[in-house]
């Protein structure tokens, strides 16, 4: 049983951050820098990042993601989701970390690596009204939505399973307004409501869009090349990303709510539990936090 849950825990670990049994490198340099970063101990970002239901979030955000067809394409045309799903998801869990805990040099290189790797996807598509236009993944507007469905995508799944949030829904879209803002977002939104109605404005000018492309990507996002051992509890957690969404936004996305028959899947008691299994075998605090730590402590901050 132990060797079980050892090989369980190494699958996690690689799912997450690319690596079985080492800290990736980039989390032991969380704790070099001589400031502390754009976010502390106490903050709702913290609060929120350092939750285990930022797996549901990242979920429901690249579900989300794929009905913006300038977003869908650049993923599409452009990166190895197919031949290397878990080094994307790797990178997007290396950025998101290295904002909310490392140091403010730290946050600007690392997303200034990120708008690099950009600079060479670039192609065309066809938007919501079947008009054909060029797209940069540089570009402010879908920046801008990519940052909104990732800030809609934690909040929405932390105000279900997660715990209080510091200063409540608005401080983390505030605060995490910093995100957008190294990744060339203009002024994004600082309230939950503002983010609320920037997203709709996309589905009520009618830009989203749901095609075959669309159908491909939910179907693999839904079983996508997991470790047998973690089949079982992603399916859980993709439940809960989908039970998460807004009925108008699932509807694009040919999803329906999960169920057992005729009967509701009781998925938000199921995705407790299955983040309960999570959060014991990762550990109470994360590596990027007990690394922010050891910097601030060094710096002369109590944490």
């Amino acid at each position: 049983m132990r060797n079980v849950l050892r090989e369980w825990r190494a699958e996690l670990k690689q799912t997450f951050t690319g690596t079985r049994d080492a800290v990736p490198d980039w989390v032991g340099r969380l704790e070099e820098g001589d400031d502390t970063g754009y976010h502390l101990p106490g903050s709702a970002v913290w609060a929120v990042h350092g939750s285990m239901t930022t797996i549901v979030a990242g979920i429901r955000a690249l579900l989300m993601q794929a009905l913006h067809p300038g977003a869908l394409a650049g993923v599409y045309d452009h990166s190895r989701f197919r031949e290397d799903p878990l080094g994307r998801l790797a990178g997007t869990i290396r950025w998101i970390f290295t904002v909310s805990y490392g140091s403010t040099a730290a946050a600007r290189e690392a997303s200034a690596w990120v708008l690099r790797l950009h600079e060479s996807v670039r192609g065309k598509y066809v938007d919501g009204h079947g008009v054909v236009r060029s797209y940069s993944a540089n570009d402010p507007e879908l920046l801008r939505w990519v940052h909104i469905a990732f800030t809609d995508a934690f909040l929405a799944a932390h105000k279900i399973w997660g715990g209080p949030i510091p200063g409540g829904p608005d401080a983390y879209v505030r605060e995490w307004a910093q995100a957008g803002r190294l990744m060339g977002v203009d002024s994004p939104p600082l309230s939950e409501a503002e983010m609320r109605q920037q997203l709709d404005r996309w589905y009520d000018d009618g830009d989203l869009r749901s095609d075959e492309r669309v159908a491909e990507m939910v179907a693999f996002i839904r079983n996508p090349p997991l470790h047998p051992s973690l089949r079982r509890g992603y399916r859980m957690l993709f439940a809960a990303a989908v039970s998460s969404l807004e009925p108008k936004y699932r509807d694009m996305l040919g999803l329906q709510p999960p169920r057992l028959g005729p009967f509701p899947l009781p998925v938000r008691l199921g995705t407790k539990v299955t983040l309960g299994v999570v959060h014991l075998a990762l550990g109470r605090v994360g590596p990027s936090e007990q690394a922010a730590r050891q910097r601030l402590r060094r710096l002369g901050f109590a944490a």
